[in-house]
């Protein structure tokens, strides 16, 4: 595993770590809160960005309003059945979301779900690293590289590691400040 190809992947993990902190509610509507939300349309689970537009009026409220009418009942099931844990309401045209206020003790176990999804993203980046690091000390030990060679690229790995688990740090605490604002 070159350098190169090591940053890349830790990359894709901050990435993907920022992904899963878009999912926890703060307490103010987000669309991305239904990313992860699929709707059976036709028979295939399809997500439900593609079938609706997604916009947040107000603090408060998620407005959906499915690009084809007929699909609004399929879609405000879909959304009763997610783990959002929100009721859809359904005025015939468009589907509301109200985003309620977050109770303390929520806020908490929030705060809890962010820290796990960020120290899942610093065990992922610390195994990309192992990965990293077994294949420098296989090239050093087919004399592929020198002894010196391989303590450099070890080095800089540890600094990409530091780098990226220090990015995850900053999203964690940015998220965690969300969370906790009323």
């Amino acid at each position: 595993m070159k350098l190169a190809e090591a940053e890349s992947t830790m990359q894709k993990t901050v990435e993907a770590t920022q992904r899963a902190f878009n999912t926890i509610r703060t307490g103010r509507a987000n669309a991305s809160l239904l990313d992860k939300v699929l709707v059976d349309y036709y028979g295939s689970p399809t997500p439900l960005k593609s079938l609706a537009n997604i916009s947040t009026p107000d603090a408060t409220t998620i407005l959906i309003q499915p690009y084809d009418r007929s699909s609004l009942n399929i879609v405000e099931k879909a959304i009763s059945l997610s783990d959002v844990g929100l009721t859809p309401s359904n005025d015939g045209s468009v589907i509301r979301l109200n985003i309620p206020p977050l109770t303390s003790d929520r806020r908490k176990e929030l705060v809890k779900l962010a820290a796990k999804y960020a120290e899942e993203g610093r065990v992922s980046i610390r195994n990309i690293r192992r990965d990293a690091i077994d294949s420098i000390r296989k090239q050093e030990k087919n004399t592929e590289i020198s002894e010196d060679e391989a303590r450099d690229q070890q080095d800089k790995l540890q600094k990409l590691t530091n780098k990226h688990t220090a990015k995850i740090d900053e999203l964690l605490a940015e998220k965690e400040k969300d969370i906790t604002t009323v």
